[in-house]
């Protein structure tokens, strides 16, 4: 076994290799970016290494000077978490010419796997069935939507050396393949170096089913299956392991399979095999295909971990080091359900944009599986993904275990960034998915209701107002205190662009009445804690400039100063802003230009993924204030609209 490894990735999965590391008695290195110097897993690991600048490519993508870190910390081996340079070939030969190891697959199972139109080719031979589909080299416009008229509509457009549904366009009718191509190549030319593409037949109700199987070079077993139908435009939201509805006849169809698939390469160490599976009528062992196979740890993997019982990082070590496979297939055996949600910065009313901020306050319940590479106070950095955590949950039913995953996000606490808490929590409670009911689809249909606002109740904004007013921390003996009688004020507060006046009348330091709206909301502290109106009140976090109370997922009320009521509204019509911020990768609209509300007038590039900026109205284009390429901060001013009655002038 080494003593010691080198991680060379961040957040939430360096966290978990070290976790595993430490248990092992393996010391780890961290490496880290100018962004990452004061990280949670800088702290966690023995040792640490700068690397580099804030963005990738300064970084986290610097194999050579990762490998000489590793070099120069007494590492034998590294272990590359999932992203970045994990599913990189030259980096394993890299790493290997080093004399180190690389805790993985070899560069030849990478490759053989690294574009999906090979890799389909390849397991055509082996006998693992495939979607139907182009795979060819030609990737000529007019070629390519000829094929997908040929395999018929709907159809996917894929990045053949895509992942994590970047680079990949779902098209319905043919007048939209055209545009969906152009914008399918462009990100998969961002977020991979490569544009070409595939095409392949779309089901019309599909679910994805991914095994977890891991391999010695010569063998391999399965680590059974994982749902990962709940998807938003092509992103896991919440995976489950096992499959609901999964036969034993299915579940060893496709189990061989995807043992087969990873035989057939050699594969050594973890990997998953993703299916995409016909749902239209119940799982049959003859309706699923080979979609791709991921050669390295998958975000996922803590919901097998929890059915199995196995910790896969301890077995990636233990297989790199030398041992052979831990377990036998027959030793593997199912324990129950598991369920992770992925807890994101991001803004979900605003169609689930990215979202940056310092995570004032953050904790998760006690008794929950929370992975995560952040904590209070930390930023949410505008470089990388933002993943807050991964919330695991595991009961000895499906049942029991949404349940309590449901539980997990009610009890969650996160202020100071919007999140999309609230979303996780309605898909927790989705009937349909309760009945086990899924495919990647269900969350297109219901997005109204699943993405729909929790309202405040009176007591809510009562304890918003209390809070601002500092009122519910402890007190001096006078505060609250009026000579002539109770103390009467006026506290204002902002939601969602609306101002909520709210009327409170001091009793005491220890008790208060609050009007919302006519109704009166008697908040009295008994033994160091709150009761509004007989109940326990919710927990409240004060930042500088926000008040959130931890009911309904998090609701954010900002004070208003009554020395400064200007109306701060979201920003004029007529300006189109960055909402982030990002590599302006492109730009469309001109001065005087006529558009109308909808044109894409910009792609802004952040986060790693491609955002298009939209005209909110008709109108014309007055001015253009920023220049194709440039980096533009969060509410920098792009394009401007002339005013309506200039327009009309």
């Amino acid at each position: 076994m080494f003593n010691t490894i080198l991680i060379a990735n961040r957040g939430e999965i360096a966290c978990r290799v070290i976790e595993t590391a430490r248990a092992m008695g393996v010391r780890s290195v961290a490496v880290y970016s100018d962004a990452d110097r004061a990280a949670r897993h800088v702290e966690m690991a023995d040792v640490a290494v700068h690397i580099g600048g804030p963005q990738p490519a300064e970084s986290y993508l610097r194999g050579d000077v990762i490998i000489e870190a590793a070099k120069a910390t007494g590492a034998q081996a590294i272990h590359p978490g999932y992203g970045f340079l994990s599913e990189n070939p030259d980096f394993v030969e890299a790493v290997e010419a080093a004399g180190l190891t690389f805790v993985g697959p070899s560069a030849k199972a990478i490759r053989a796997m690294g574009l999906k139109d090979a890799a389909k080719a390849l397991m055509q031979e082996a006998g693992v069935p495939v979607v139907p589909g182009y795979l060819g080299e030609n990737q000529d416009a007019g070629h390519l939507a000829a094929e997908a008229e040929t395999i018929g509509y709907p159809v996917l457009i894929k990045a053949v050396a895509g992942g994590g549904g970047k680079g990949m366009r779902l098209v319905e009718k043919p007048a939209d393949f055209a545009d969906a191509l152009t914008s399918a190549k462009g990100e998969a030319k961002t977020a991979f170096g490569n544009d070409a593409v595939l095409i392949e037949k779309y089901i019309q109700q599909p679910r994805h089913i991914e095994f977890q199987v891991f391999g010695d070079g010569e063998r391999a077993v399965h680590l059974y299956e994982r749902d990962c139908s709940l998807q938003r435009r092509h992103q896991k939201v919440i995976e489950e392991a096992p499959a609901p509805g999964m036969t034993e006849e299915m579940r060893a169809a496709m189990g061989a399979a995807a043992v087969r698939a990873a035989e057939t390469i050699g594969y050594k160490g973890a990997g998953t095999v993703e299916f995409i599976v016909d749902g239209s009528s119940g799982l049959r062992p003859d309706g699923f295909w080979f979609m791709e196979m991921n050669t390295r740890l998958q975000v996922e993997h803590p919901v097998t971990e929890a059915v199995t019982g196995v910790d896969l990082v301890e077995w990636q070590l233990r297989v790199a080091s030398g041992e052979a496979l831990p377990m036998a297939q027959e030793e593997l055996h199912l324990n129950g359900h598991a369920f992770e949600a992925r807890l994101y910065a991001e803004d979900v009313p605003k169609g689930f944009l990215p979202a940056t901020g310092r995570l004032a306050h953050l904790v998760f319940p006690k008794g929950t599986r929370a992975d995560t590479g952040v904590r209070s106070g930390d930023e949410i950095s505008p470089h990388y993904d933002p993943m807050i955590a991964k919330l695991i949950t595991h009961g000895p039913t499906r049942a029991v275990a949404l349940q309590k995953l449901s539980a997990a996000l009610e009890q969650t606490q996160v202020a100071g960034t919007v999140t999309n808490l609230g979303f996780l929590g309605a898909l927790s409670r989705h009937e349909g998915f309760a009945g086990g009911d899924v495919d990647t689809g269900l969350i297109a249909r219901d997005l109204e209701r699943l993405v729909e606002a929790h309202a405040p109740r009176a007591q809510d904004i009562a304890l918003a107002a209390l809070a601002a007013s500092g009122l519910l921390q402890p007190a001096e003996n006078a505060t609250g205190f009026s000579l002539w009688g109770p103390l009467n004020r006026q506290i204002v507060l902002r939601r969602d662009g609306e101002e909520i006046a709210v009327h409170l009348r001091s009793l005491s330091s220890v008790a208060h009445d609050v009007e919302v709206d006519g109704q009166i909301i008697e908040a009295r502290q008994h033994g160091g804690h709150w009761i509004l109106n007989g109940a326990l009140a919710s927990s409240v976090v004060v930042t500088e400039d926000l008040v959130t109370v931890f009911a309904g997922y998090g609701l954010e009320f900002e004070p208003v100063d009554p020395l400064d009521r200007e109306m701060q509204g979201a920003g004029h019509a007529s300006v189109i802003e960055a909402p982030m911020p990002g590599l302006l990768k492109a730009l469309f609209a001109k001065a005087g230009q006529e558009v109308q509300a909808g044109d894409r007038l910009a792609v802004l590039e952040a986060m790693k993924m491609e955002h298009a900026l939209l005209a909110p109205r008709d109108g014309v284009v007055a001015e253009v204030l920023a220049s194709e390429g440039a980096q533009v901060e969060a509410g920098a001013a792009l394009v401007r609209l002339a005013d309506e009655e200039d327009a009309a002038a």
